[in-house]
């Protein structure tokens, strides 16, 4: 096992009753807070089951909440703030991603015997982390109720255990039973586990606070936990890149004055799909995303096939779904099309994996759209990208597996600077495909995009706007819970 830090900095994890509390929220909120108080803050989640990530300044990959927590904390992202990424393939397997590099695929149960050998990453990637911060926030996974996981667990109580850091426990008051769940949670762990939980926080709470006061003392009277507060709901929250799929299902306000609709196919395996949030924050804007099942939408002026994390049963998917004939209709109606990263190779003539990376070995034709055909291989590629697309500078990042090739690539999406031509248009100029993702987060290339499709571009800042609301964030909770206390309690460890 992995020797403790040298430097021993302050220490705080907090997990959840369950999936989707705000977690990952409240990690990056204080990262901000505490980091404007000066102290050197590091996030931390040991393992993270996500097919939204994002590329480090390290050459790896994490998860997308630990990107976001990083740049609260005013850091670059490192491999070792996230030491262990699932990126979900299937209904039961998922590919294992070990402090920022693919180490082959598992299923769940396969997982599970995993976890022992993973525990070692786990605690040296603290241990990095450790050495160079005064406070590490550590984000727990899940639920820390799941007592069938927590042999050899490595994201809850087993990692809080090991690693000796104090448990803040948070219920999500919105989705109801809040009082159930935290008194629940103290009643099925083991005393053990349950001794390492120092307190509670109620998050997303509407209305009159003192309505809950009697349920924070009946929860605290229950588990012997300290109340340590309600948080009332952070509706601004929809301005940061979601953590997983489980936000497309969230609803969205009508915009009555959008000019332009953008369709966006829900691919079972879609990744990366914060791709879109630039584009939702458009008020001209309307990204309508499209469930299996559902018609794409005749009126859209662009169809994004978004990233995926499975290129060949999506593909398999989409043609169940009939989107295949809808994609060529909306073509022959003049429509637009931009295939991102899975998206693009979908648009090709031919997907071929030899070495069986997705499932059986083979090859199988793709939407034959662009003239280019993909060879997916075990090697992927991470990198940060600048470049030039349609005459507009652009930065993004590129995260795939594979090759693509063929004459369409004589008519580049992109030139990527110290690289060269990237991508793929057709001949009239309507359908694009590139690797390139993060595109539209930067203004000049969704000014760009707006423009062609006839809306005009509200002239945002998108970054400056995800700046403002984690300053907001950090704002909004420290006015809801005691910082100082939270900083006494992590002295305990």
């Amino acid at each position: 096992m992995t020797a403790p830090p040298l430097h021993k900095p302050l220490a705080l994890m907090f997990q959840g009753t369950g999936s989707d509390v705000g977690k990952s929220l409240i990690v990056a909120g204080l990262a901000r807070a505490f980091t404007d108080r000066g102290l050197k803050v590091r996030p931390f989640k040991p393992q993270n089951m996500s097919n939204n990530a994002a590329v480090t300044a390290d050459g790896g990959e994490i998860g997308r909440a630990q990107a976001l927590q990083a740049r609260a904390a005013r850091i670059p992202p490192s491999v070792h703030m996230n030491p262990v990424l699932l990126k979900p393939q299937s209904e039961i397997g998922a590919q294992v991603v070990v402090q920022g590099r693919a180490r082959g695929t598992a299923k769940a149960a396969d997982y599970q015997k995993l976890k022992p050998a993973l525990m070692e990453a786990v605690l040296e990637s603290y241990a990095h982390l450790a050495g160079e911060a005064d406070l590490v926030l550590v984000e727990g996974a899940g639920s820390a109720s799941e007592i069938n996981l927590r042999a050899n667990d490595i994201a809850n109580m087993g990692f809080s255990r090991a690693a000796n850091v104090p448990v803040i426990l948070i219920g999500d008051i919105d989705r109801g039973g809040v009082i159930a769940s935290l008194v629940g949670t103290k009643a099925v762990l083991p005393p053990e586990d349950a001794a390492m939980i120092a307190g509670f926080l109620v998050n997303r709470f509407r209305g009159d606070p003192s309505l809950f006061a009697s349920g924070m003392d009946e929860i605290a009277q229950r588990t012997g936990w300290e109340a340590l507060g309600l948080i009332p709901f952070f509706a601004d929250a929809r301005r940061l890149p979601a953590e997983d799929a489980l936000a497309l299902d969230a609803a969205r306000a009508a915009k009555p004055g959008a000019t332009v609709r953008i369709a966006v196919p829900l691919l079972p395996r879609i990744a990366n799909f914060d791709d879109l949030d630039p584009l939702d924050a458009e008020p001209g804007v309307e990204v309508v995303r499209v469930r299996p099942g559902t018609p794409l939408p005749a009126d859209a002026a662009l169809v994004i096939l978004p990233g995926s994390k499975s290129t060949i049963p999506d593909l398999q998917d989409f043609r169940r779904g009939g989107w295949d004939i809808d994609l060529l209709a909306h073509i022959r109606r003049g429509g637009r099309v931009l295939g991102l990263c899975g998206g693009y190779q979908m648009l090709g003539r031919t997907l071929a994996d030899p070495e069986g990376i997705e499932g059986p070995p083979g090859t199988v034709p793709g939407l034959g759209l662009l003239d280019v055909d993909t060879v997916l291989s075990g090697e992927k590629r991470l990198v940060a990208v600048t470049g030039m697309a349609g005459g507009v500078p652009f930065a993004g990042y590129e995260m795939h597996m594979g090759a693509t090739e063929g004459p369409g690539r004589a008519r580049p999406f992109a030139q990527i600077d110290g690289e060269g031509p990237e991508g793929a248009v057709s001949k009239d100029g309507r359908i694009a495909g590139t690797y390139a993702h993060g595109l539209f987060a930067d203004d000049r290339q969704r000014g760009r995009w707006l423009e062609t499709l006839g809306a005009a571009p509200a002239g945002l800042d998108y970054e400056a706007g995800v700046e403002a609301t984690l300053d907001a964030l950090a704002a909004h909770l420290a006015r809801h819970i005691d910082l100082d206390r939270l900083l006494e309690i992590a002295r305990r460890g």
